[in-house]
């Protein structure tokens, strides 16, 4: 029984697929197979069953994958005992964010990070994914950086640690030129009857329009779903619809045209969190690169 092994069976656990697991190990569908044959050689009691095309974890593979991963922390606390007595915080560290949060805060980060002597090297990559996909990604990722409403289900605990950078408000944005832009606030009252230009399912924006149509009791209208912020703002910026804005992470060079309002009424807050592998957050580069997010949300959200 070796350790890569435990590792391939519990990420077969927390992602699904055999797939799932090769790109997210960065190996072949084949050489998971492999692994999970030779671990299953070993070991009586079936690991893992069919399930249609599916391959999923049995009650004992369950419980070898939980053990497996407290196997795999013990080896990294071991790991980080050395690097703690050397003072080691060098290395690479692997961080994914989605778009408007790596707008604002991937360069602030590797500016952050130049200050420091000996800081690590950061690997960074843009994923956007709706929310239920976030905790799968650490699987491939050292650091993810990640976002849900305030009222959602918390990430899962089960072999993923969340470290929140912010709470962070959803604005409506309207035009400079539109008749609600010299309010101080709004109510669901007052924007349902405009039409909208929101993001796709399953995204914050949408979430925040589904609570301004079940507060107002009557539907809104949805002209256009964009993801980008930028292309939101640019959108509300020329006229005939209203958005929906994070606060901190979603300026641009339309802001000048565009006016934020907050919303009474209903929640609009988001959780911009920090998820990992409780293996990863033991190490000491790691940390580092964590503290830096921290000290860079805190001065956005001043």
């Amino acid at each position: 029984m070796e350790l890569h092994q435990l590792q391939i069976l519990r990420e077969l656990g927390a992602l699904g697929s055999v797939t799932a697991v090769a790109e997210a190990l960065r190996v072949t569908p084949s050489a998971v197979s492999q692994q999970l044959a030779a671990l299953q050689r070993g070991i009586e009691t079936p690991l893992t069953r069919r399930a249609g095309r599916t391959l999923v974890l049995t009650p004992a593979g369950e419980v070898l994958a939980a053990a497996g991963a407290e196997a795999i922390d013990a080896m990294a606390a071991a790991r980080t005992a050395l690097d703690d007595f050397e003072g080691a915080a060098t290395g690479v560290v692997s961080i994914s964010g989605f778009h408007s949060v790596g707008q604002v805060l991937f360069g602030a980060l590797l500016r952050e990070l130049q200050t420091l002597e000996h800081a690590p090297t950061v690997q960074l990559t843009d994923e956007d994914v709706a929310q239920s996909e976030f905790p799968a990604l650490t699987a491939r990722y050292d650091l993810v950086l990640a976002h849900r409403m305030e009222h959602s289900p918390s990430w899962p605990t089960q072999g993923v640690r969340s470290l929140t950078l912010v709470r962070e408000p959803l604005d409506v944005a309207v035009a400079s030129t539109h008749p609600l832009a010299s309010r101080r606030s709004l109510t669901p009252d007052d924007v349902a009857d405009e039409p909208w230009v929101t993001s796709r399912i399953g995204y914050s924006p949408d979430d925040v329009l589904r609570a301004i149509t079940a507060v107002a009791n009557r539907p809104v209208e949805v002209r256009h779903r964009i993801n980008d912020y930028g292309a939101v703002s640019a959108v509300v910026a020329a006229g005939g619809v209203i958005g929906m804005l994070p606060r901190f992470t979603s300026r641009s060079i339309q802001d000048r045209d565009i006016v934020r309002l907050p919303l009474d009424g209903v929640s609009t807050h988001r959780m911009i969190d920090v998820l990992a592998r409780p293996e990863n957050l033991r190490r000491r580069s790691v940390r580092v690169v964590v503290d830096a997010l921290q000290r860079v949300m805190a001065r956005l959200s001043e």
